[in-house]
């Protein structure tokens, strides 16, 4: 059995998003550790600590308090430290304004919110299971927005 394990964060102010992600992802059956953060000042203070664990994965909200996912995401984008994490932002907008914004800002991929759990853990299989090297490295428009 082996002891590889994904690291994956989220960045959400809703309390019951972050429960549904945490849930979706103990019952695939992909090694995670799964770690929530009520808002971006919470993820900062955590990724600028230099004994955190970084994630593979960061999922970001974009509307929260005190620090925004585009606040969060540009910081980690000025980081050298943090070239490493992939980003899906994680959003129940589906505004081409936050859509464009987010590309051209460096966010590896756009996942709308889903409305039901079988779809939130269909998609979050997709993204954790993706060749983020592959996916990153042919980014387009097309292919920035999940859809399911």
């Amino acid at each position: 059995m082996t002891t590889d394990f994904i690291y994956i964060t989220l960045a959400d102010d809703d309390e019951d998003d972050r429960l549904f992600f945490t849930d979706a992802f103990s019952e695939l059956k992909i090694n995670t550790k799964v770690n929530t953060f009520n808002d971006g000042v919470e993820l900062m203070d955590y990724l600028n600590n230099s004994e955190s664990v970084l994630p593979n994965i960061l999922f970001l909200d974009l509307n929260m308090p005190r620090k925004n996912g585009v606040e969060c995401l540009l910081e980690i984008k000025q980081n050298e430290r943090f070239n490493d994490i992939a980003i899906a932002i994680y959003s129940t907008s589906s505004s081409e304004e936050h859509i464009e914004e987010t590309f051209v800002n460096g966010a590896n991929i756009y996942i709308k919110k889903p409305n039901d759990f079988n779809t939130l853990k269909k998609i979050l299989a997709e993204v954790v299971t993706l060749n983020w090297q592959y996916h990153t490295s042919g980014l387009n428009k097309d292919n920035f927005l999940l859809r399911m």
